[in-house]
């Protein structure tokens, strides 16, 4: 999933954020409003990873969702 659409589905996307990443507050989650560098920033500070360690874990996150977000749109389109 890249940037943009990241930001433009923030709305469907920040309710899997925090399902995922539940120390952070609501408050961040409508900071980060789709941000990439912020949500990575906060995973990195809530839970103590390394900066590569942090966005290797978003990057998986985005990946997995952006696979679930397809098989959701294919089920829509059959």
């Amino acid at each position: 999933m890249n940037e943009q659409i990241f930001k433009g589905n923030w709305k469907q996307v920040k309710g899997k954020v925090k399902e995922t990443w539940g120390k952070l507050t609501d408050d961040e989650i409508d900071t980060i409003a789709g941000n990439f560098d912020q949500l990575v920033g906060k995973v990195q500070e809530k839970y103590g990873y390394k900066l590569d360690e942090a966005k290797k874990t978003v990057n998986s996150f985005l990946t997995k969702l952006n696979s679930s977000m397809d098989k959701t749109i294919d089920k829509e389109r059959h």
